[in-house]
């Protein structure tokens, strides 16, 4: 799987971890985060991963930033773009399971790395579950309001 992953200074750590664990787990990373920790304009480093997803290059997304909240409202500018902020494991399962969300938030400055890694691990590998969620999903873009 083609994973990509942006973060802002406050999930630099956090990154590195996440990015070690899907590696050493099989799969492809494309990193447009910043790899330190000065201060910078989370967009920069999140519009390139809603673009990886949103084109197909990457089959789903990890994001992070302090709050997880302004790196998710970048993500959800795109139109192809389903990005959940997720603060627990059966968050992370419900946003796969019944939103399809190809994009996951992390706020980083309210979870530890290692339950970080969790979300990741559940997010990965939990499918959508399609049927009455469908439908739901459909009607999310506003141009079918």
């Amino acid at each position: 799987m083609t994973i990509a992953i942006g973060n802002d200074h406050a999930g630099t750590s956090y990154k590195f971890e996440i990015v070690n664990y899907l590696k050493n787990n099989g799969n492809e990373v494309l990193n447009f985060g910043t790899d330190n920790e000065e201060s910078m304009d989370y967009p920069d480093t999140i519009h390139p991963v809603a673009e990886a997803v949103e084109t197909g290059k990457a089959d789903l997304g990890i994001i992070i930033c302090g709050s997880g909240n302004g790196a998710a409202m970048t993500a959800n500018h795109h139109k192809k773009i389903r990005a959940a902020l997720c603060w627990n494991n059966e968050l992370a399962a419900l946003a796969r399971q019944h939103n399809d969300a190809n994009i996951l938030s992390i706020p980083a400055r309210f979870v530890s790395v290692d339950d970080s890694i969790e979300f990741v691990k559940t997010f990965i590998s939990t499918d959508f579950e399609g049927g009455r969620h469908q439908k739901r999903i459909d009607k999310i873009p506003a141009d079918n309001c």
